[in-house]
Order: structure tokens, then C-alpha cells, then sequence
């Protein structure tokens, strides 16, 4: 098991990870920063735990907005998708239908 040092909000953290996952962590470790920072500069310096609380609930709030608008889109492509499968039925039945005036034409010229 891995261990890395983050730092947040001036502070430095151990925090464990999986081996070869460090990079990730400190990645999501500045991403976090960058949140409780934001809240720090709209509300000040109210406290490491309440920082840290609201800089959570920013980023929880901004998954939610991604989960439904990745929900939507998937969504509209299964529509879109099943308009392209309605397509290709109706292009099959107007073959088909083709296929029988042909046969239909040259029983006639026999």
C-alpha cells in the first residue's frame, strides 16, 4: 500500500493508496484544494472542518449535476438509436416489398 503527502488548504496530509495510484490521489487532492480554497476566498477562513464540509458539498453538487445530465444524454441516444433501428426495419420492409413487385414483374414477362 502506497502512501502520499497532499496538501490542502496549506496543510499537509498522509494520505494511503493503492500502489501506483498516487499520482490520481494527488491529482484529486489539488482538484479538492482548489474547492476549499474557492469556499475560503466567498466565506473566509470559518474553520479547517466546516472548509473542508463545504468544499464537499460543492463537489458533490457538481457530480449530481454530471450524473443527471450523463443520464440525459444517454437518454437521447438510446432514442436516437432506437429511431436508427426503426429505420432500418422500415428500409428492410420497403426491400422486401421491392423484391416482391420485381418477382411479381418478371412472373408476368414468363
Amino acid at each position: 500500500m502506497g502512501t502520499v503527502t497532499v496538501e490542502v488548504n496549506g496543510r499537509a496530509y498522509p494520505v494511503g493508496c493503492e500502489d501506483g495510484q498516487e499520482a490520481h490521489v494527488t491529482s484529486l487532492a489539488r482538484q479538492f484544494d482548489r474547492q476549499v480554497r474557492e469556499v475560503a476566498g466567498q466565506v473566509g477562513q470559518v474553520g479547517e472542518l466546516r472548509l473542508f464540509l463545504m468544499a464537499a458539498l460543492m463537489t458533490a453538487d457538481e457530480q449530481a449535476d454530471l450524473k443527471q445530465r450523463l443520464e440525459s444524454a444517454e437518454t437521447r441516444l438510446a432514442d436516437i438509436e432506437g429511431g436508427g433501428l426503426n429505420a432500418e426495419a422500415a428500409a428492410a420492409r420497403a426491400l422486401e416489398g421491392a423484391a416482391a413487385r420485381i418477382e411479381a414483374l418478371v412472373a408476368k414477362l414468363d
